[in-house]
C-alpha cells in the first residue's frame, strides 16, 4: 500500500477555509506553508468572514476570529506631517475594534516587552475618550517613536511592522488573560507576521509566538476545563516556519503536547485550484527553500552567517535521515563525501546547534565556523537530491539543488 501523502484540492477559498475550521474541530494548531501569492492572505479573510456570518447561533454577526495580516497592518498608516515635519507617526484606524483591548489595562508594557527583543528604540501612544455603549475608554489614534534625546523619530517600514506585530502578541496577551475582551473569539489566524524580518529577528519572533500558542492551545477556563483558543498559522518564510514546526512539534518539560497538523499550500501558476498536501510524514518542502536561503547567507556578498543558522542545517539533515528511514544525523554525515570530516561536522553540528537559536544576542560565527558551516553545507547539497512533487499531481520529479561555482555535481546517495 502506497503512503504517498493524500492531495486535497479545493476548487475555491471558501471551501479550503470550511477545510481549516473542520481540522481544528480536531486538533488545536495547523500550520500552513504557501508561497507568496498563492492567496494566504484572502484565506485568512475568508476563514475570519466564516465566523461572522449570521446563523443561528450567531444572529447578531459577531466575528469568532482574531487575526493578523496584511490588513492589520493596514490599521497602522505612516504620517510624514509634510506641513510641520515635526509630528511624525502611525495614525490609527478607529474603526477597528481590534483595539478594544486597551479598555482592560494599559498594553505599553507588553508591547515594549516585546519590541526591545526586536529593535532599540521607544514608542509613544496618543489616546482619546471614547464611548461604547454604556462605558467609555481610551483608546489610542497615534504612535510616535523616539530613540534617546530624539523624538518623532522616522522609523523603517521594517520597523513598523515589528512595532504592529509587537501592538498583535500584546493583544493575544490579553486575550489570554482577559477573555471577556473578546467573549466570542474561538480562533486566531496569523499570517505571514515577518515581512522585512532579517533572519534572527524572524528566528526570535517564532520562538516568542510559539510559547504564546501554547499557552493558548494549553488555556482553560475558572473550572480548569480545556478551553483552548485555536489557531491557524500560514507563511511563506523557510527559516520562519521550519523554526514553527521545531517549536510547536517538540515536547517541553512540565507543558502538555500541543496537537497539530501542518500543511503545504499550493496554487499552480496563482491560478486554478488550491492543493493541500499534508507534510508530517514527509520532508517538508520548504527545507529546499530553507537550504536556498542559508546558501545565500553563506555565499551571497548581502548574506551573513550567524550561529543559528548551524540550528537549521541540523534540522534540515534530521529531516533527510528520517526521510530515508534512519534515526538521526550521523546516517547523513556518514554520507558525505568528506569522510574524514565526519567527526569534525559532527562536533560541530552537536555544539552550534544548541541554545535557544541565539536568538536575543544572535552571534555572527567567526571564521574558522563560516569556513566550516560552507563546508558542511556544500557536501551536504551536493551529495542528497530532494524529490519536488508536483502539487498539481504529477508524478514526482527529481531536480538537482543549486551548485556553488565551479561545483561538480555528484550521484544522488542510494
Amino acid at each position: 500500500m502506497s503512503n504517498k501523502p493524500k492531495i486535497n484540492r479545493y476548487i475555491s477559498l471558501k471551501t479550503l477555509a470550511r477545510k481549516l475550521r473542520d481540522d481544528l474541530g480536531g486538533v488545536d494548531l495547523i500550520l500552513v506553508y504557501a508561497y507568496n501569492r498563492t492567496g494566504k492572505t484572502r484565506l485568512s479573510m475568508e476563514f475570519k468572514d466564516i465566523g461572522k456570518r449570521k446563523t443561528k447561533k450567531n444572529p447578531d454577526c459577531i466575528a469568532d476570529t482574531l487575526y493578523f495580516n496584511a490588513y492589520t497592518e493596514d490599521l497602522f498608516t505612516w504620517d510624514n506631517d509634510i506641513e510641520n515635519d515635526t509630528a511624525r507617526g502611525l495614525e490609527i484606524n478607529q474603526a477597528s475594534r481590534f483595539f478594544d483591548g486597551f479598555k482592560n489595562e494599559p498594553l505599553e508594557p507588553a508591547i515594549a516587552e516585546y519590541l526591545k527583543r526586536y529593535a532599540d528604540f521607544d514608542f509613544d501612544f496618543t489616546f482619546q475618550e471614547v464611548q461604547q455603549g454604556k462605558e467609555s475608554f481610551s483608546r489610542p489614534v497615534f504612535v510616535s517613536f523616539r530613540k534617546g534625546d530624539q523624538s518623532h523619530i522616522k522609523i523603517s517600514r521594517g520597523e513598523q511592522n515589528i512595532f504592529i506585530w509587537c501592538v498583535f502578541m500584546a493583544t493575544c496577551e490579553q486575550l489570554l488573560k482577559y477573555p471577556d475582551a473578546y467573549p466570542a473569539v474561538k480562533y486566531v489566524y496569523i499570517d505571514d507576521p515577518i515581512s522585512s524580518l532579517d533572519d534572527n529577528n524572524a528566528i526570535s519572533v517564532a520562538c516568542d509566538l510559539s510559547k504564546l500558542l501554547r499557552r493558548a492551545a494549553s488555556k482553560t477556563d475558572q473550572n480548569g476545563a480545556a478551553a483552548p483558543i485555536k489557531i491557524v498559522f500560514s507563511s511563506h518564510h523557510a527559516l520562519f516556519f521550519n523554526v514553527m514546526c521545531n517549536e510547536i512539534g517538540r515536547a517541553k518539560e512540565g507543558e502538555p503536547r500541543v496537537s497539530h497538523k501542518r500543511y503545504y499550500l499550493h496554487r499552480a501558476n496563482g491560478e486554478g485550484a488550491f492543493t493541500l498536501r499534508a507534510t508530517e510524514d514527509t520532508p517538508f518542502f520548504h527545507h529546499v527553500a530553507a537550504l536556498a536561503e542559508l546558501q545565500v547567507a553563506a555565499y551571497h556578498k548581502s548574506g551573513n552567517l550567524y550561529t543559528f543558522h548551524f540550528n537549521a542545517l541540523r534540522s534540515i539533515m534530521e529531516k533527510t535521515a528520517s526521510f530515508f528511514g534512519h534515526a538521526d544525523i550521523s546516517f547523513c554525515l556518514r554520507a558525505l563525501s568528506a569522510q574524514e570530516d565526519t567527526a569534525l561536522y559532527n562536533r560541530a553540528l552537536q555544539l552550534l546547534s544548541h541554545g535557544k537559536y541565539a536568538i536575543h544576542e544572535p552571534t555572527e560565527m567567526g571564521e574558522d565556523n563560516k569556513d566550516l558551516f560552507r563546508s558542511i553545507l556544500k557536501d551536504f547539497i551536493s551529495t542528497f537530491k530532494f524529490a519536488l512533487p508536483d502539487m498539481t499531481g504529477a508524478q514526482p520529479t527529481t531536480a538537482a539543488p543549486a551548485l556553488m561555482p565551479g561545483q561538480q555535481a555528484k550521484p544522488a546517495h542510494e
